[in-house]
C-alpha cells in the first residue's frame, strides 16, 4: 500500500508539473523562413512550396503540408515538449482557424529573411508582413478569447524566430545588389539591426519570452557542398564562418535586449554546433550520410526544394542529416529541437 501511496504522489506530481508547465507557455508563436514553415506558402504565388510529394511522406497521414521536410519541423517539436499540441499550423492554412492557433501558429515563409530584399528573390512573404499578420492574429484572439485572457496568452507565449540562411545564401552571395553596397562584415551588422528592431516591436506587441534562431553552418548544406568542387565537395568553409560570426552577434544584441526590454527574457536558440556534430560524426546520430540528401540524384543538387518528378528519393529517410539540398530530415529536425529545448528553452518550462 505505501508503494502504491508513493507512486499516486508521484503521478500527481508528475501531473501537476504537465499543467504548470502548459500554464507557463500557453503558445508557441513562429516567425522565420522555410526551417519554420508550416505551409504559409502554399497560399501565396512563388516558387518556393513544399506541398507535393515526396514531402511530407512521413508527416502524420503521410502527406505534403508545405514543410520542407519529409516530415515535422523543429517548432512542432518544440511544442509538444512544451505540453502543446504536435505541430504548429500555418496562419494562411484556410483549413485551421483562431481555435487551432490559439495555442500556436507559424506566420514563417520559405525564402523569407530578415533582409526585405531576400524576400523579394523568390517573391515571398517579408518578416514586416508577418508581423502585420501576427498584429491581424492578435484582433483574432482577443475576439476569440476575450481581451484579459488573448494578452495573458500573448505575454506567456513563446515567441520562435528562425531565419538569416537565406539573406547570405539566396541573397547576398547570388546577387549584386547588397554585395555592391556591404562588405560581408557590414551586411552581418545591417541584419543584426533589423532582427534588434523586430524584437523592439515583438516587445511592444506584448511578447515577453523570445527566442532568437541562430544560423546553421550554412557552408555544410549539400546544396553547397556539391557546388564546391575545388574542395572534394567539402563544407564551405566561408559560409560556417560567417554563420558562427553572425551567432557571436545575436549573442550580444540578445544580451543587449535584455537589457533594454524590462520584464522579458530574450534567448538565442543555436542549431549550429549539434547540426555540425551530426554532419561530422553521423553515425553517432544512427545516419549513414549527411553529404547527400535524402531527395537528390547523389551526383549534382541545386534549387531550393526537392523536384516533383524526382525518382531518386532515399527509402529510409532517417538515415540521412538532409532530406533535400537546404533542409534537414524529420530526425536531424527532431534532434535539434530536443537539444534547444534541453540547453536553452527548459528555463520557460
Amino acid at each position: 500500500m505505501a508503494y502504491m501511496h508513493i507512486s499516486l504522489l508521484f503521478l500527481a506530481n508528475f501531473l501537476l508539473q504537465v499543467a504548470v508547465a502548459r500554464a507557463k507557455v500557453p503558445a508557441i508563436i513562429v516567425f522565420g523562413d522555410s526551417s519554420v514553415d508550416a505551409g504559409n506558402n502554399n497560399q501565396i504565388s512563388t516558387i518556393a512550396k513544399s506541398n507535393f510529394e515526396p514531402y511530407g511522406r512521413n508527416f502524420p497521414g503521410g502527406r505534403p503540408t508545405g514543410r520542407f521536410s519529409n516530415g515535422r519541423i523543429p517548432t512542432d517539436f518544440i511544442s509538444e515538449a512544451f505540453g502543446l499540441k504536435p505541430t504548429v499550423p500555418a496562419y494562411l492554412d484556410p483549413t485551421y482557424s483562431i481555435k487551432d492557433f490559439a495555442t500556436g501558429v507559424s506566420f514563417a515563409s520559405a525564402g523569407s529573411g530578415y533582409d526585405n530584399a531576400t524576400s523579394d528573390v523568390l517573391s515571398v512573404i517579408p518578416l514586416w508582413k508577418e508581423l502585420e499578420y501576427y498584429k491581424d492574429y492578435q484582433t483574432e484572439l482577443r475576439a476569440y478569447l476575450g481581451v484579459k485572457k488573448a494578452n495573458e496568452v500573448l505575454s506567456e507565449a513563446l515567441y520562435v524566430m528562425s531565419l538569416g540562411t537565406n539573406d547570405f545564401l539566396e541573397n547576398y552571395y547570388v546577387f549584386p545588389n547588397r554585395s555592391s553596397q556591404f562588405t560581408i562584415k557590414q551586411y552581418e551588422d545591417f541584419l543584426i539591426g533589423i532582427a534588434g528592431h523586430f524584437v523592439h516591436q515583438l516587445y511592444g506587441l506584448g511578447a515577453r519570452k523570445i527566442s532568437v534562431g541562430g544560423l546553421p553552418p550554412m557552408g555544410c548544406m549539400p546544396l553547397e557542398r556539391t557546388t564546391n568542387f575545388m574542395n572534394n565537395a567539402e563544407c564551405v568553409e566561408q559560409y560556417n564562418n560567417v554563420a558562427l560570426d553572425f551567432n557571436w552577434k545575436l549573442k550580444a544584441l540578445v544580451m543587449m535586449l535584455n537589457k533594454e526590454l524590462l520584464g522579458a527574457k530574450i534567448v538565442l536558440s543555436n542549431p549550429y554546433y549539434i547540426l555540425m556534430s551530426m554532419v561530422e560524426r553521423p553515425s553517432v546520430y544512427g545516419f549513414e550520410n549527411a553529404a547527400v540528401a535524402c531527395c537528390s540524384t547523389g551526383m549534382f543538387e541545386m534549387g531550393y526544394a526537392c523536384s516533383r518528378l524526382n525518382p531518386f528519393t532515399c527509402n529510409d529517410a532517417d538515415k540521412y542529416v538532409f532530406w533535400d539540398a537546404f533542409h534537414p530530415t524529420e530526425k536531424t529536425n527532431s534532434i535539434i529541437a530536443h537539444y534547444v529545448v534541453k540547453k536553452v528553452l527548459a528555463q520557460f518550462l
